[in-house]
C-alpha cells in the first residue's frame, strides 16, 4: 500500500514550485533587461501570477534577486565541485573548474549568469549583500589558486579577478559557432600557465 502524503506537505511542495518559478521568471528578466529595469508586475506575468500573490513568497524585489543570486552561487559552485573532486594535479584542477564554470554560464541556466550581470547601480546595502554571495564562489577559484606552483612574486589575488573577469566577461561577447564555452574556459587557463610557468 503507498503511503500518501499529507495534504499540508502537497501544499508546501505546490508553495516551493511556485517560489522556483518566480526565481526563474525574475532571473530571465533580470538577465534580459537589469534589475532596474524589472518590475514584480514584471515578473509575476512572466511566471504566470498574479502580483499580490508574490508577495507571499518574496517582500521585495531585493529579496528576490538574493534568492535567485544565490540558486545561481549553488548551481555554479556544485558544478565547479564535481568537476573538480578527486583531481590531484593543481593546473588539471583549475583547467576543468574554468571548464564548468563556462559550461555553468552557457548552459541555459538563467541562474548563474546573473552572476555576472553589473549590480553597480543597486543600492550599497543590496550590494553589498550581493557581493557577499558572488564573493563565497569566488573563493572557490581562490583555493583552487592558492595550490598552483607559482612564483612567490605572483599576486594570487590578482590573478583570480584576472581569471574570472575573462570568464566572466565572455558573457557579454559569446556567441555560438566559434569555440565552445569549454574550449574558452580551457583557453584562458592555459594563457595564464604559459606566462607563469
Amino acid at each position: 500500500m503507498t503511503e500518501k502524503t499529507p495534504a499540508k506537505e502537497e501544499g508546501q511542495y505546490r508553495s516551493d514550485n511556485r517560489r522556483q518559478e518566480l526565481m526563474a521568471a525574475a532571473a530571465h528578466l533580470f538577465n534580459q533587461r537589469g534589475y532596474d529595469a524589472t518590475s514584480m508586475r514584471d515578473i509575476a506575468r512572466e511566471a504566470g501570477m498574479l502580483a499580490g500573490s508574490m508577495y507571499y513568497h518574496f517582500p521585495s524585489k531585493d529579496d528576490l534577486i538574493i534568492a535567485t543570486y544565490e540558486e545561481g552561487r549553488r548551481l555554479i559552485s556544485n558544478s565547479v565541485l564535481v568537476a573538480t573532486e578527486g583531481v590531484s594535479d593543481p593546473w588539471e584542477r583549475l583547467t576543468l573548474a574554468a571548464v564548468a564554470h563556462m559550461n555553468t554560464l552557457f548552459g541555459g541556466n538563467n541562474f548563474s549568469i546573473l552572476l555576472c550581470a553589473d549590480i553597480s547601480r543597486t543600492s550599497p546595502t543590496l550590494r553589498s549583500r550581493l557581493i557577499e554571495i558572488r564573493d563565497s564562489y569566488d573563493n572557490l577559484f581562490m583555493d583552487l589558486i592558492d595550490d598552483l606552483p607559482l612564483p612567490e612574486s605572483v599576486d594570487k589575488g590578482l590573478l583570480r579577478l584576472s581569471l574570472l573577469g575573462s570568464l566572466n566577461w565572455s558573457s557579454s561577447w559569446y556567441r555560438p559557432g566559434g569555440q565552445s564555452p569549454a574550449q574558452i574556459g580551457e583557453f584562458f587557463v592555459r594563457i595564464l600557465k604559459e606566462k607563469l610557468v
